[in-house]
């Protein structure tokens, strides 16, 4: 199946990394609070355009196994892939705001959900994947 891009979100410890997009009027949901992720390039899987985008936007390698969950969702601009993946909470030290975005944070997930700058059918994504996941765990 053909897609544009994919998304990961991205669990350090019990918290979710999240990048504030850059403010460029330009851009889709400027100033809004994003997942690791963004468009493909060339011939790369879902995978590798996530794990790619992952490295270049915060600096952590993530590993195809680390991935735990993924769902692909049709949008008004083609097929995006949606991942989920848990590292522990000492890679924090690790990450390093790549050339894209103002800023990053750890929050618990609760919070992308509810917050008004999310971007917000990411955030019904993260929803789908921690339903889906508790159901497991319960």
């Amino acid at each position: 199946m053909t897609f544009n891009g994919a998304k990961l979100a991205l669990f350090i410890g019990d918290r979710l990394l999240v990048i504030e997009r850059d403010a460029y009027p330009h851009i889709p949901y400027p100033g809004h609070w994003d997942f690791p992720g963004g468009g493909r390039e060339g011939a790369e899987t879902p995978e590798t355009c996530a794990l790619r985008e992952t490295e270049e936007e915060v600096g952590l390698l993530v590993q195809e196994a680390d991935l735990v969950w993924r769902r692909s969702y049709a949008r008004p601009n083609g097929v995006v892939w949606f991942f989920a993946a848990h590292l522990p909470a000492v890679r924090k030290r690790d990450i390093q705001l790549g050339d894209e975005g103002q800023s990053w944070a750890l929050v618990p997930p609760e919070w992308y959900i509810a917050h008004d700058l999310a971007v917000p059918h990411f955030a019904g994504y993260l929803q789908a994947y921690l339903s889906q996941r508790d159901s497991i765990t319960a």
